[in-house]
């Protein structure tokens, strides 16, 4: 039996095995049907230069002391992002909290970045913190996407809004895009916080009620918001590109500060203006016909 409590090494690396051809990995072709996907683990293995005896202990999730030379290996052979990589590395040596699931402690917006995102009236800016949660909007983002403020604490969450509010699925032009990268995003911090309780209410609240989502949980998909290009289809103004920039304020590292940008001239900056023009002169409360 595998470790339970590596279970998430375990499938990280069935998947990324099962995603990389022996054509992708320099190795040649064998004739006949394969009886699994991607690389067999021996070819995984003689890649990284490790016995298979070891790697197949290490795939069914033992606990070993895999040193960064074995991982550095493995991530080479299975030819990882850096991203992926540093998930490897996460999961391989999870927390020595043990299986203890505990709550975190609430998370807070320091009053200076609150102060700096209501600040911004012209661009949406909003605060993420664990597991996805929205911390802080300013009026933009709240009317752009949905009033986060008038959910309830439990409900003011990313993932929540993309699979669960069907106004959600509307918004993005390629929904299937927006919600996979909100997928590989929760991953990502499970392999750093694997003793979540919330992200385990989280993650099975979405499996119950959304296919899609336990589709793609299964892939062990891992994304680092980092900055890029979303197409949005508002209600009110239409189609709008968007660029959006995730930085991390210091002493912050569990919090995330989203901009949107737009480009000067372009129909997409008309259309925010019209929306940002739309909700100085009404209340926020219309956005509730959206849920």
């Amino acid at each position: 039996m595998g470790d339970p409590g590596n279970a998430e090494l375990r499938e990280f690396l069935r998947a990324r095995r099962a995603k990389l051809s022996p054509t992708d990995a320099g190795l040649p072709s064998h004739l006949g049907n394969r009886r699994v996907p991607g690389l067999r683990r021996e070819e995984v293995a003689q890649l990284a230069g490790v016995s298979v005896d070891y790697y197949i202990r290490l795939e069914r999730g033992r606990r070993l002391n895999v040193s960064d030379g074995v991982l550095d290996a493995l991530a080479r052979a299975l030819q990882l992002t850096d991203t992926e990589r540093a998930h490897l590395f996460a999961v391989a040596r999870p927390s020595r909290a043990g299986g203890q699931r505990k709550p975190l402690p609430p998370q807070r917006v320091r009053p200076g970045l609150q102060r700096v995102v209501d600040a911004l009236t012209d661009l949406p800016a909003l605060v993420l913190g664990r597991r996805l949660d929205v911390l802080a909007t300013n009026q933009l983002t709240r009317a752009l996407y949905t009033d986060f403020d008038a959910l309830p604490p439990r409900e003011r969450n990313m993932a929540r809004y993309l699979f669960l509010d069907e106004g959600g699925r509307q918004l993005y032009v390629d929904w299937p895009a927006a919600a996979r990268s909100v997928v590989a995003s929760l991953h990502l911090y499970a392999g750093r916080n694997p003793h979540d309780p919330q992200l385990a209410e989280l993650v099975g609240e979405l499996s119950v009620h959304d296919a899609d989502f336990r589709r793609w949980w299964a892939d062990h998909d891992v994304y680092q918001r980092t900055h890029g290009t979303k197409r949005y289809r508002h209600p009110l103004v239409g189609e709008l590109t968007l660029g959006y920039e995730a930085l991390n304020p210091t002493g912050d590292p569990d919090q995330t500060l989203g901009l949107n940008t737009v480009e000067p001239g372009s129909p997409s900056e008309q259309a925010l203006r019209l929306l940002a023009s739309w909700t100085s002169t009404r209340p926020l409360d219309g956005r509730a016909s959206r849920r």
